[in-house]
Formats: C-alpha cells, structure tokens, sequence
C-alpha cells in the first residue's frame, strides 16, 4: 500500500520555507500596518475636531463632574498634547506613513529570510516616537502613547528573537 500524501508532494524549489515565528509576526505586522494607515489618516483629518471636543469639555462646566480617570484624559496637559499635534499633523503624519512604509517593506523582507528587512523595521517602530518627541514633546507619550511603546518595544523584541533565522 503506497503513502496516499506523497502523491501530492509538490517540487521543492530549494527555497527555505519562512519559520513560523516570522510568518506570524510579518502577518501580525501587516495587519498593524493596514490598521496605522488607517489611524494616520484619521487623525489628520480629525486632529481639529478632536482640539475643538477637548478645549469645550474642558471649558465647560462638565469638566469638574468627571470621573478622575476622564479628568486625567482631559487634563490641559492633554490639551496641549491635542493642540501640538493639531498644529504639526502635517511632519507627524508623514512621519507615521514613512514609518509604516519601512516596517511594511522590513516584513516583507525578513519574509524573504533577508536580515535588512529587521533594520528597516526597527527604523520604522522608532521613528514615529521619535517624530512625536520632536513635534509634540515628550507629553505625547503618556497615556495611551505609553501603550503604543510598549507594543513596539515587544514586536522589536520578538523580531530581534527571529532574526537566527534571517541571512545576508
């Protein structure tokens, strides 16, 4: 009796099949970079409408019946966090599309098993941070921004544990 799943084996080409951990990691990287686009392009669109929401809840006699969580989401530290990012949406924007650009390509790269797809991805977890430290201050990264840092820093890490499988 002859092994049915040889019948179907295909021809190998000699091309390394992607280890799991990188195809995950580039599918998960490819999902976060359709779901940046989408969050750049939102908030320049909606950087003044979100100015305009913080400054009337501010200003309004709602602000001191807030929850303290809320308050704090709300504070004029977050004011002026809202208003640099309004008036730089421009540079930040194009930072964010850069930055997903070469953490795009870094993935689709280190899926090819080529290890200059691991620098491009790194440049491109960073420079966002980077762009917002410039163009907001450092403000930018309490809050949610921490989050955003600390799931950068885990992707670059789990990369980094990949890159024993990535040559040239």
């Amino acid at each position: 009796m002859t092994d049915m799943s040889q019948n179907f084996d295909l021809p190998s080409d000699n091309k390394p099949s992607v280890p799991t951990g990188i195809n995950v990691l580039t599918i998960l990287t490819f999902i976060g970079c359709g779901l940046g686009f989408i969050g750049a392009i939102w908030q320049f669109f909606g950087a003044k409408r979100n100015l305009d929401k913080m400054e009337e809840m501010i200003n309004s006699g709602k602000y001191d019946e807030m929850p303290a969580i809320l308050k704090k989401m709300m504070s004029p530290a977050a004011l002026e966090v809202a208003r640099k990012s309004y008036e730089n949406r421009v540079p930040v924007t194009l930072i964010s599309l850069v930055a997903l650009v070469l953490c795009l390509v870094g993935a689709i790269q280190m899926r090819s098993l080529k290890k200059q797809g691991y620098f491009l991805y790194v440049i491109g977890e960073l420079l966002p941070f980077v762009g917002m430290l410039i163009f907001v201050g450092v403000a930018s990264l309490s809050g949610f921004g921490i989050i955003a840092v600390i799931i950068a820093l885990v992707f670059v890490l789990l990369y980094t544990g990949q890159r024993k499988h990535l040559v040239n």
